[in-house]
């Protein structure tokens, strides 16, 4: 059995993959003079993912490839480094190089999360991870039949997603993308978490009145589904409903179709009904509460998250171990929900004539 260390994960504990760096795009430079490319880790709709090493230092990193072939393809793929140049912080993944060959690719250095399949949009684009993330999904390896669930464990991992979402907020950067297929394990028996994937991610003026049409539907707030002004607290709703599904292995607002579940985000009604939550503490599900707000303005900050009671609250090792059941249909449902995704779009893309 894996037991996770319930002990606060402190920041002084982290050691940096590598030093922080002020990452700018290598532009006319083909990533072969500077590393190494060996097997094939990862395929996804419109990217590759190999192994690679940095000839410089010997440092073991992976490469993901994205075609940029038109401007706005690469334009996005500059947005991307722009922003997680800014992000240096121990819960977010973490830039290390960027490149672009000046024809129809470009290429990223990165942290390496070995179990990502790539859902980049467009392009053929190389991204390199150093090796390091190898815990995998928060989600694939909570319900590994070796792993013991409890609450404790669900208030340690829910914690580092604020403060990583604390921080890009702080920077005034919106994540856009939260879901549990974007929190992923350092390993598989310590306690510690990264947030991946800044693809959707934007920069946010609050004086400035935004609106979205993205996003995974079951994790999308009523503003965007209702193309209203988005905020800070769009992120904070999709936190929400992380922690919701963690602790009871249910999606709150999931229907029968896409449709009926944006209907069902809009209305923002759920409960605490099934007997998932009989073993759950009062103060689980005011925290939960406080995010699922329909008005987006009514929602806790990730400041205020970090502070509310349930994050800070002291409960015995010998509470009860969590089901986690529906937590593995939840996990598998979302992976032919990829999956599907994943042939209908390279289907499109190599269809004859298209």
């Amino acid at each position: 059995m894996i037991f996770i260390d319930e002990t606060e994960p402190e920041h002084e504990e982290f050691e940096p993959v590598f030093e922080e760096r002020n990452v700018t795009v290598k532009q006319n430079r083909n990533i072969d003079e500077d590393y190494n490319l060996f097997e094939e880790l990862g395929r996804g709709k419109f990217g590759t993912v190999y192994r690679c090493e940095e000839k410089a230092s010997g440092r073991v990193l992976a490469a993901k490839f994205i075609t940029t072939n038109r401007d706005v393809d690469r334009k996005n793929v500059e947005k991307e480094v722009e922003i997680m140049r800014v992000l240096q912080h121990p819960r977010l993944l973490q830039l290390y190089d960027a490149f672009d060959d000046g024809k129809k690719q470009m290429c990223l250095i990165l942290e390496l999360y070995i179990t990502e399949l790539l859902k980049d949009r467009g392009q053929e684009f190389c991204v390199c991870f150093a090796f390091r993330i190898e815990g995998g999904e928060l989600f694939e390896r909570v319900i590994d039949d070796d792993f013991v669930l409890t609450e404790k464990v669900c208030i340690i991992f829910m914690k580092q997603i604020c403060e990583g979402i604390e921080y890009m907020h702080s920077q005034n950067i919106l994540h856009l993308d939260m879901k549990p297929e974007n929190v992923m394990c350092l390993s598989r028996t310590g306690n510690r978490i990264k947030l991946i994937d800044f693809g959707l991610a934007i920069n946010f003026d609050p004086l400035k009145k935004v609106h979205i049409l993205f996003g995974t539907p079951e994790f999308v707030s009523p503003e965007v589904v209702n193309f209203d002004n988005i905020s800070y607290g769009t992120d904070m709703w999709s936190v929400g409903v992380i922690c919701y599904t963690l602790l009871s292995g249910l999606s709150p607002f999931v229907g029968d179709s896409v449709l009926e579940t944006m209907a069902n985000v809009t209305k923002a009604a759920f409960d605490f009904n099934d007997d998932s939550f009989e073993q759950i503490t009062d103060e689980a599900k005011d925290f939960i509460c406080q995010l699922l707000v329909k008005e987006r303005t009514g929602r806790m900050s990730a400041t205020n998250c970090l502070h509310h009671p349930w994050l800070r609250i002291d409960i015995k090792k010998d509470v009860a171990h969590l089901s986690k059941t529906k937590l593995r249909k939840f996990v598998t449902r979302r992976r032919w929900q990829f999956w599907i995704s994943f042939l209908a779009t390279t289907r499109q893309t190599f269809e004859p004539g298209t």
